[in-house]
């Protein structure tokens, strides 16, 4: 959605996004570009495909803006939970 709306916003020639994700959880010994080595680590991959006209620049800075969606800078984010029973 955030892809969308900047590409609406500039005008840029884009007719669809699709965004397909993929979970999956591993070892964190096992992950060569992950930070945290210990316990298991959640895994999402990402393919975003972009149709319309757009120039390989529109397409660049598009892949840029979604990393800073909403979404995605949250599931980046330390995420702490507090639960309280009432």
């Amino acid at each position: 959605m955030t892809i969308a709306l900047y590409a609406r916003r500039k005008r840029w020639p884009l007719d669809e996004v699709v965004v397909r994700l993929r979970h999956s959880r591993v070892h964190g010994e096992d992950c060569a570009d992950c930070e945290t080595k210990a316990g298991m680590l959640d895994v999402i991959e990402r393919e975003i495909s972009l149709k319309g006209k757009l120039s390989e620049e529109q397409r660049a800075q598009l892949r840029d803006i979604a990393d800073r969606c909403p979404v995605h800078r949250t599931l980046t984010s330390e995420i702490k939970i507090r639960t309280r029973l009432m």
